[in-house]
């Protein structure tokens, strides 16, 4: 029977792959969108914010029969709850390096790649280093978790930066001109987890005032935000 999490894990409504901008990171969404194309294994790396969580959501989202299982959520419950996802044709283990060093958390994720090996299916997982450099104790566990190949999520340069503001904001219904892109670009930090942020913030700010995205009207949401957290033109 299928395992439950001891927890209420969800998916974001914005992570899905029409939502992510893959820039030069194309190689990587297609072997996701395509599952049959991929080996049993695929290995996913970058720095936070460069977007593993949203792909590994994604592909989730696509499928019927995907589990997403963050592993920093789970840590506070026990190896077991590894047990019975095999069920499933795709599971996607978020943050996998935080299980490096935890021999019964090893232990347990290898079980579960073999047992979803043998039924056919395949493991997803993100780290935020290499396979290399991720301490497992288990050196079978290293290898098998890159037998499909392994990715490293190149950082996005200002242009897809901005595309992938403007498809953000497209999924949810909310409309991002070009130019009002271009200042956010300029005025914001530029790394996606907080470029994100601030979208939310004007999304709310434009639903409350009624307004839409312009730059007067996004000056003036960040100016009043930035009175209480400063933000650093760039």
């Amino acid at each position: 029977m299928m395992q439950q999490l001891p927890l209420a894990v969800r998916l974001r409504d914005f992570a899905v792959f029409e939502s992510f901008e893959p820039g030069p990171n194309g190689a990587v969404v297609a072997l996701l969108r395509a599952p049959a194309t991929a080996g049993p294994a695929t290995w996913i790396w970058g720095p936070e914010g460069s977007g593993k969580s949203h792909l590994l959501q994604a592909a989730c989202a696509a499928s019927s029969s995907a589990a997403y299982l963050p592993v920093t959520e789970l840590l506070s419950a026990s190896p077991a709850v590894l047990e019975g996802w095999e069920e499933r044709t795709t599971v996607c283990i978020d943050d996998i390096d935080r299980l490096a060093g935890r021999r019964d958390w090893e232990l347990a994720a290898f079980a579960l790649f073999n047992r979803l090996w043998e039924r056919g299916g395949r493991v997803v997982v993100a780290a935020r280093g290499s396979p290399a450099a991720t301490p497992f104790e288990l050196e079978d566990l290293r290898s098998r978790l890159a037998w499909g190949g392994v990715f490293r999520l190149e950082s996005l340069g200002d242009e897809d930066r901005a595309l992938a503001l403007r498809r953000r904001a497209a999924h949810r219904g909310l409309e991002l001109p070009a130019d009002v892109a271009s200042y956010l670009m300029r005025r914001l930090p530029r790394d996606m987890r907080a470029l994100c942020g601030w979208l939310d913030t004007l999304d709310i700010a434009a639903l409350a005032a009624g307004k839409r995205l312009t730059i007067p009207f996004v000056k003036s949401v960040i100016g009043t935000a930035s009175s209480h957290s400063p933000v650093s033109p760039s």
